[in-house]
């Protein structure tokens, strides 16, 4: 498993790198107005003396060994330009990465709270008016862009439940919303893809061993079907909960929330090339962490689960 989850690691470093260097090189083929939050009412030697400064005139291949260098030994993501003025990146993440990651953590927890008991619920009784409620409403949220519902939530629940339309830090209730859309999409896929394995599980022969013994439907449900059937689920559970935390960046723009999903959208509008290069690397960073996280939960869920053999290795 070591020696599994180490050369995962390795490769995910290398995937890291050619990530980085992509969005490195893309970043620096968009225009130098980026990099100056008065671009239009600079002269040509000024724009001129800021691009040495920031070492812009450099050949590319060099301004990408001297970011890699301050990444891996500073960890320096680079220098706002625009969105603060030579402002160091981390120093701005830093004050809005708590709040994603509050919202995520919530977001996630009702999530679970709601999906994995309702999935249980439609297997349990497949086929019955729960579960063609629970099918409809899986097929709805399914079929309707997220924008769309999202949005939905915000133009109704407020009215309905009498809740604030603007986020605010210090008011508990304006976190009810945007927490419940982030856990929306969620739900939905913890309760479909639960259903699936528990009513897939709930037809092999160990289930009707179970039977025979004499053990009760819930005790099998609960005790032996549920358990294997989680097992598959699990392996996504640290990438949408990764994904969740670092926020969703309609949600997040939606409600005015000063978190990491609406700055993107904010630096993206004022054109800073650093900040937008920094974030889309934080993103994808949390995507392949997700998934080896995703790796390794299963094998624990599921000691008969080997990365390292030659039938079942990866």
């Amino acid at each position: 498993m070591l020696k599994y989850i180490l050369k995962r690691l390795a490769r995910s470093l290398l995937t890291l790198l050619i990530i980085v260097s992509i969005v490195f090189i893309l970043m620096r083929k968009m225009p130098i107005t980026g990099y100056f939050p008065n671009y239009d009412h600079m002269s040509q030697e000024a724009i001129a003396n800021g691009l040495h400064m920031m070492g812009l005139d450099l050949p590319v291949h060099q301004q990408l060994l001297l970011f890699l260098k301050g990444l891996f030994t500073k960890g320096s993501l680079g220098i706002s330009y625009v969105y603060r003025n030579q402002v160091p990146v981390t120093e701005i993440l830093a004050t809005k990465w708590p709040i994603s990651v509050k919202l995520g953590l919530l977001g996630q927890a009702l999530a679970l709270l709601i999906g994995l008991p309702l999935g249980t619920v439609m297997a349990q009784h497949k086929g019955g008016w729960i579960d063609r409620f629970g099918t409809g409403f899986i097929v709805t949220i399914q079929a309707l862009p997220a924008a769309v519902y999202f949005l939905l939530i915000q133009l109704y629940a407020t009215e309905a439940f009498r809740l604030p339309l603007a986020f605010t830090y210090e008011n508990p209730k304006t976190w009810i919303l945007p927490v419940f859309s982030l856990a929306l999409p969620n739900i939905v896929y913890y309760a479909m893809w639960l259903r699936r394995y528990m009513v897939d599980e709930s037809t092999k022969d160990y289930v009707k061993l179970c039977q025979i013994k004499g053990m009760s439907s819930r005790a099998i449900m609960f005790k032996h079907v549920f358990r294997n059937a989680f097992v598959p689920l699990g392996q996504y559970l640290p990438t949408t909960l990764l994904n969740t935390v670092v926020g969703s960046i309609y949600v997040e723009s939606l409600y005015s929330i000063p978190g990491m999903g609406g700055l993107l959208v904010d630096v993206i509008k004022r054109q800073d090339n650093a900040m937008v290069q920094a974030i889309v690397m934080i993103f994808a960073t949390v995507g392949i962490v997700g998934l080896i996280l995703g790796d390794i939960m299963m094998s624990l869920l599921d000691p008969r689960i080997s990365f390292t053999g030659k039938k079942g290795g990866r």
